[in-house]
């Protein structure tokens, strides 16, 4: 059976988080990573945090967030699976497509973003992604029997909640509850989850 692999990207491909590190050029990092955090646990609803974290970190020019970006440590070991499979992985993730055009040329998958724009010097929010709504726009498309979701964050529920097989994934951050409750499996490491995903 065909299996496309459908990954978060911050804090399972990467190391970090991006907007606390994009926060820190206006020394509010910690506010953001508060904002985050409280967003990933499910207080907070996705797309109203993320159109308020927009509006604050949309002070910072374009150029310096991509220098950021680009600084961001993507995990090895997750990074060489995407690489070699690229043609069946996703990266699905709420952040913006501008900001994270440095990390599209250093995987060579297919990426599914909330979308912005600059207008007059601006940022614009022009669209943000539900992931459950992303997974099943790329069920609709065909091509895959089975669809694997991997996340730790409450945002990745819906995606988990479309895909066949839901993986908890804890290596950066332990999964939120809501997210270990739609999971089908939990792993904590770069090695277990690599290794799981490859006899799938």
């Amino acid at each position: 059976m065909s299996t496309a692999f459908c990954f978060d990207l911050d804090g399972t491909v990467t190391t970090t988080e991006l907007l606390p590190c994009i926060a820190s050029e206006l020394d509010i990092a910690d506010e953001i990573a508060t904002l985050t955090r409280l967003t990933m646990d499910g207080h907070i609803p996705f797309a109203d945090s993320m159109r308020l974290r927009c509006l604050i970190l949309g002070q910072v020019s374009l150029s310096r967030v991509h220098e950021i970006v680009d600084s961001i440590t993507l995990e090895p070991l997750i990074v060489e699976f995407i690489n070699e499979r690229f043609a069946d992985c996703a990266i699905v993730t709420g952040n913006l497509d501008i900001w994270l055009r440095p990390l599209m040329s250093r995987l060579k998958c297919r990426w599914v973003c909330s979308a912005a724009s600059i207008d007059n010097g601006r940022l614009r929010l022009n669209h943000i992604l539900d992931k459950g709504v992303a997974l099943r726009a790329m069920r609709a498309e065909g091509g895959y029997g089975r669809y694997v979701a991997i996340g730790d964050g409450a945002n990745d529920v819906p995606m988990f909640t479309e895909a066949d097989i839901g993986i908890g994934y804890g290596a950066v951050h332990s999964p939120v509850p809501a997210t270990v409750a739609a999971s089908t499996l939990l792993v904590n490491s770069p090695e277990a989850l690599c290794k799981l995903l490859r006899v799938l």
